[in-house]
């Protein structure tokens, strides 16, 4: 089964003077992505790997020389795993500056600084893509409208990694999320920051995975984990930049009881969150479908904002009454609210938020309308 993934075509994101860097979470087919392309290329193209530990001391090794033999003779430099590499953005700013012809494509699966600890030494020369677990939208290239709505539960239960999507059948799927989650997805964190806690960390995951739409407070997060806030916020900090788990923050301008100090956290892929708390009961069985929901579509809008380059702020909403809105999107100075129900209702708005600000719209996102949101 052959899915196009909507930055097929790396061409036309490719800028000279600028690396381009394609982040996302491991096994969401970055490196699938990377060969596609370069079996289709006309140019001369070098493909290494971080995980090669020549390239790692070539290119973390600051000597312009050695990094101008590295890639002589070639029109394009394709880096998979680049976030291996000590100082790769440094070694990078040397070929953009020195080398300005040359194109460079980088794949990590972490931010960069979390390898080079140097700053920002790409700052104006990248651009940076993020390739996520497979989006409703591509999917439609081999699948129907009608067929997405069909398997939606399959989605809540066990995301859409490509790796799990393609297996057969429902065993099949947890063993790969399970292998997916104990060998591979937190792998940048344990080497790349050489934290030995891991048990705190998974033990972070699993409350986050139970908190889904809830505020967290990260003073009781430490308490229940036995650690301090400190290290809990740095947890938190890895595991967003290593691509498990986004942030929305709190909206707040006008009312004394909104809530301002508090975040919510929701996974990249809801089967990711299931195999951490080891849960993966049909809908009908189950006691969280709302989270579920609330999740699977957040994340599928951010990410067709992000392909599709629409830019603006997100939130949540709440007041100390438990008045709330589930998601905010504020761009050119509009105020959209959704609230994500799994089955439709016509429940209304929350009347301090509208008469608070009356020019902001208001939707419910559920089963029958979803498609409407995220294509």
């Amino acid at each position: 089964m052959l899915i196009k993934r909507y930055y097929q075509n790396l061409d036309e994101y490719i800028t000279p003077g600028k690396v381009l860097i394609i982040y996302g979470p491991r096994r969401v087919g970055k490196t699938t992505l990377l060969k596609s392309f370069l079996e289709e290329t006309k140019v001369s193209y070098k493909l290494d790997s971080g995980d090669n530990i020549i390239t790692q001391q070539i290119l973390g090794s600051n000597d312009f020389r050695r990094i101008f033999e590295y890639a002589a003779g070639y029109d394009l430099l394709a880096l998979d795993e680049a976030q291996q590499i000590p100082n790769i953005g440094v070694g990078l700013k040397i070929l953009v500056d020195q080398k300005p012809n040359l194109k460079i494509i980088a794949t990590g699966s972490s931010s960069f600084d979390l390898a080079q600890k140097t700053g920002e030494p790409l700052t104006g020369r990248k651009r940076t893509l993020t390739l996520f677990p497979m989006s409703q939208e591509e999917l439609l290239s081999v699948h129907t409208l009608f067929e997405l709505k069909q398997h939606v539960e399959d989605f809540l239960i066990f995301g859409s990694y490509p790796e799990i999507i393609t297996q057969s059948t429902s065993q099949e799927k947890i063993r790969a999320l399970q292998e997916l989650v104990s060998s591979s997805l937190l792998k940048d964190i344990f080497t790349l920051e050489n934290i030995r806690l891991s048990r705190a960390v998974l033990d972070l995951v699993k409350l986050l995975a139970f908190q889904i739409g809830s505020e967290v407070s990260h003073h009781e997060l430490a308490t229940q984990l036995g650690i301090n806030v400190k290290t809990v916020e740095r947890y938190l900090d890895l595991l967003e930049k290593t691509f498990v788990i986004f942030r929305l923050g709190a909206f707040s301008r006008n009312l004394r009881n909104e809530i301002r100090n508090k975040q919510k956290y929701y996974f990249y892929d809801t089967g990711i969150r299931n195999a951490f708390v080891n849960q993966f009961n049909p809908l009908s069985l189950r006691d969280d479908v709302g989270k579920l929901w609330e999740n699977f579509i957040i994340a599928e809008r951010m990410k067709y904002r992000s392909y599709h380059e629409i830019y603006g702020n997100t939130y949540f909403w709440r007041t100390y009454e438990q008045q709330e809105i589930d998601l905010i999107e504020e761009r050119e100075a509009r105020l959209s609210a959704y609230e994500m129900k799994w089955k439709p209702s016509s429940a209304k708005p929350p009347k301090s938020f509208f008469n608070t600000y009356p020019k902001s719209e208001y939707t419910i996102v559920h089963a029958d309308n979803y498609m409407d949101f995220i294509l």
